[in-house]
């Protein structure tokens, strides 16, 4: 038998209960008498919160839900269904659409610098057939639309020189030095109409004609061996011709034919000399004319290379920033709920 002195948890809880009700009761009865002597202290709202409530739950007891027994056929326990490892929040940002465009692009440059090098590779050994035939006399009227089927074959022609109607057009560089191309009209007898001619690099020391010899000038008539070439065409960075002051940076051909009374015809002089023969010609402003040969560049398997080997690097880092492992701060064990 329990001593009386001695108090049970139910006991002690009934009694702070109690306790609890009578405070709440004397609180309330305080808090009624001051509103009737001095209501003008506080107003509704403030009444409303320091209100207390009259009845406050010592305990809160939540029901549980039964749980399955373990012989029950339906029961599933967390082996059945084990927390998955997740990613939290964005894994991948734009970067990686940036990553995945690049080896599509690269590939698809590649694959285009593959055509590209079969078409200039078809042009060089068209142009290399055409030079390899013999020098084919020059017609006296040339039709302009025409030249691009004989572009790079070699003619020759004949007639005099007009010295007065020359034209530098430069700076160009040869062996480190600077000079100019010399381009003179070529005024054939006859029906023949006049062409322009290429006779080839001076030096820029001679470049007025009083500084150069008489064998550089040459009177009379000559016969010309060249390759009848298209017009050239001039790039964005290269400045504007300007015929009055008689400087010209690039040859434009229609321009000059014009300003010569010309055809728009351009023949490049060609010759072979030995080291010791330009040498002797440089010194003594002799034009030093170009070797018959194809000097179009074909640098495009460098590019099928630096593509392709752009496509497939970006492609392996493509495969490595998808297929790296999460990080510990972005992952995330969520407990399954869908249990079957």
């Amino acid at each position: 038998m329990k001593s009386q002195g001695w108090l049970t948890p139910q006991c002690l809880a009934r009694r702070v209960e109690k306790a609890l009700e009578a405070q709440a009761r004397s609180s309330s009865t305080i808090y009624s008498h001051s509103a009737r002597t001095s209501p003008s202290r506080c107003n509704r709202t403030s009444s409303a919160i320091l209100r207390p409530s009259l009845r406050r739950p010592f305990t809160h007891s939540t029901p549980h839900q039964q749980r399955p027994s373990a012989d029950d056929p339906a029961f599933t326990s967390i082996l059945d269904n084990p927390p998955e490892l997740v990613r939290t929040g964005r894994r991948h940002g734009p970067g990686l659409i940036i990553l995945a465009i690049i080896p599509v692009t690269a590939f698809l440059l590649g694959t285009w610098q593959v055509q590209r090098l079969g078409w200039k590779t078809d042009l060089i050994a068209k142009f290399e057939d055409r030079i390899v035939r013999d020098p084919l006399p020059l017609p006296p009227r040339v039709d302009p639309d025409a030249i691009h089927d004989f572009d790079f074959r070699r003619v020759k022609a004949r007639g005099r020189y007009r010295h007065d109607q020359e034209m530098l057009v430069g700076p160009r560089m040869r062996d480190g030095e600077q000079g100019y191309m010399v381009i003179t009209p070529l005024e054939r007898e006859g029906e023949g109409s006049t062409v322009l001619v290429n006779r080839g690099w001076i030096s820029k020391k001679y470049r007025r004609q009083q500084d150069r010899p008489a064998e550089a000038l040459p009177k009379g008539e000559v016969e010309v061996e060249g390759l009848l070439r298209e017009p050239w065409k001039k790039n964005m960075f290269t400045p504007e011709n300007r015929p009055d002051k008689n400087e010209f940076y690039f040859p434009d051909v229609k321009q000059m034919a014009a300003l010569t009374g010309s055809q728009p015809v351009w023949v490049e002089q060609t010759m072979e000399p030995d080291l010791l023969q330009a040498i002797d010609m440089e010194s003594k402003g002799i034009p030093i004319g170009r070797p018959a040969e194809v000097n179009l560049r074909n640098n495009h398997a460098q590019y099928i290379f630096t593509w392709y080997g752009l496509a497939v690097a970006t492609s392996i880092m493509f495969y490595m920033v998808v297929k790296k492992p999460p990080s510990d701060i972005s992952r995330r064990v969520r407990l399954n709920k869908e249990w079957s």
